[in-house]
């Protein structure tokens, strides 16, 4: 092996947050080289953020024009994947290629390396036959990959994970999910608005489970409309393939799909880094950070990995909080108290902060202001599509959490994602101008619901 190549940072994974603090840190000056495995910019522009929402806004115009009978006149849908398949391949992923990615980091000045990245010691790196000492650093970004329960007879089977859902050129009659929380909901959503029989299989007693129960009722509801079968409070015992999946459930019925999509959740990939050699456990489900995403001495860790919420947005702030702190520019370190999060379903479920139920477990002095969405003038003029809800957690004279569902309902958690981080009195959110006739303006009534 050759001498190690003395560079200031190594920056393990290139996804969402690692391509963010290697093409900053090498903008800035420093000698960075960027680790990649698989495709720069990682599971959102490829697999994730970018074209799942591409699939759930091509079935949301399906429902849309669904809804045209009693406000508009009559209309025929007719569903078509193919046009779906070819924007996802070719307008946003270029056909799974990430040379645009790659040339954006280089032309920073930062030097690029496909391979798999070990951890060989304090600050040092080997990819294949090369090897790297970083005398800043080193940023762990190597994101999760999804997770693939034990479940008899399924490994060896062509199930799907989100990857080859997004991948799919055609789709198949009908797909059995394992898995409702927010990827498993959208593609049931987005796959039955183009005429597929889905059927979702959850363990826990709600959809969405880790969010508030209205939310889950309105998942429940929606999906129902469009025909999605939901099964919860069971887990699949055994799976067996055939030309088709057959899954028997945990209280003994059984359920078949021509396609089986693993949405159990996800796990940080960690395994194999060589952790050990700096002192880390290589078992953890997630590295443990400080306020300004350090590790340990002279290693940082962004994105998924952290465990602080597997979002893009997340990423992208944890990465502005390491860059920070490498350049030694200081600033404000991470708060995750106003953590916002999006389920794209149609309607969209936005949250920022705590549950009702998570900030009574934290003891907090708890109030809960609530309007169904139907009961604002907004609502009540969309008409067809209008479910969803504005809730409210006050605790003291602050917001420490709230949930918005509807047609806007991601763009209606941005004010109250203000309100939670700022810690904006409730006597001054209740003085707020509301535009009228708004979504958001429902906020103004779920406050003065509190009392």
């Amino acid at each position: 092996m050759s001498e190690a190549r003395q560079v200031d940072v190594v920056v393990l994974g290139l996804g969402v947050g690692g391509e963010e603090v290697a093409g900053r840190l090498a903008a800035a000056g420093l000698s960075v080289v960027g680790v990649e495995h698989n495709l720069v910019g990682g599971e959102c522009p490829y697999w994730g953020c970018i074209p799942t929402k591409i699939m759930v806004r091509a079935g949301s115009a399906l429902a849309e024009a669904r809804r045209i009978p009693g406000l508009a006149g009559a209309a025929t849908v007719e569903p078509d994947w193919a046009p779906v398949a070819k924007r996802i391949r070719d307008e946003a992923t270029d056909d799974w290629n990430d040379k645009v990615a790659v040339d954006r980091f280089t032309s920073k000045g930062g030097s690029f390396v496909r391979g798999t990245a070990t951890i060989t010691g304090p600050g040092r790196v080997r990819v294949g036959d090369q090897e790297f000492e970083a005398s800043k650093g080193l940023v762990v970004a190597t994101g999760t990959a999804a997770v693939i329960p034990p479940i008899d007879g399924l490994a060896g089977t062509p199930y799907w994970t989100n990857r080859d859902a997004v991948e799919a050129a055609t789709l198949p009659g009908s797909l059995l999910i394992l898995g409702g929380g927010a990827i498993g909901t959208e593609f049931a959503q987005a796959f039955a608005r183009f005429g597929v029989q889905v059927t979702i299989i959850e363990g826990s007693e709600r959809l969405l489970a880790m969010e508030e129960p209205e939310s889950s009722e309105v998942a429940a509801s929606v999906l129902a409309a469009d025909g999605v079968i939901v099964k919860t409070g069971v887990r699949a015992g055994s799976v067996a393939y055939d030309n088709g999946f057959t899954v028997t459930l945990s209280d003994g019925s059984v359920v078949t799909g021509d396609k089986l999509l693993v949405a159990t959740g996800r796990s940080a990939r960690l395994r194999d880094l060589g952790l050990e050699t700096v002192g880390l456990e290589p078992s953890a489900r997630f590295l443990t950070t400080d306020d300004r995403m350090g590790v340990a001495p002279g290693i940082w860790a962004v994105g998924d990995v952290t465990g602080n919420g597997a979002f893009t947005h997340m990423a992208m702030y944890e990465a502005d909080i390491a860059v920070r702190d490498i350049l030694g520019q200081g600033g404000p370190g991470a708060d995750y108290r106003a953590r916002p999060r999006v389920t794209f379903l149609d309607p969209e479920i936005g949250a920022v902060g705590l549950t009702e139920k998570q900030a009574r477990d934290q003891g907090l002095d708890v109030r809960v202001g609530y309007v169904p969405l139907s009961g604002t003038s907004r609502g009540f003029i969309h008409g067809p599509g209008n479910e969803g809800f504005i809730k409210v957690i006050a605790a003291g004279d602050v917001l420490v959490g709230a949930t918005t569902a509807g047609p806007a309902g991601g763009e209606m958690i941005g004010a109250l994602s203000v309100a939670v981080h700022a810690a904006v009195p409730i006597a001054t959110l209740n003085s707020t101008i509301w535009a009228y006739p708004t979504f958001h303006r429902g906020i103004g009534s779920a406050l003065a619901d509190l009392g």
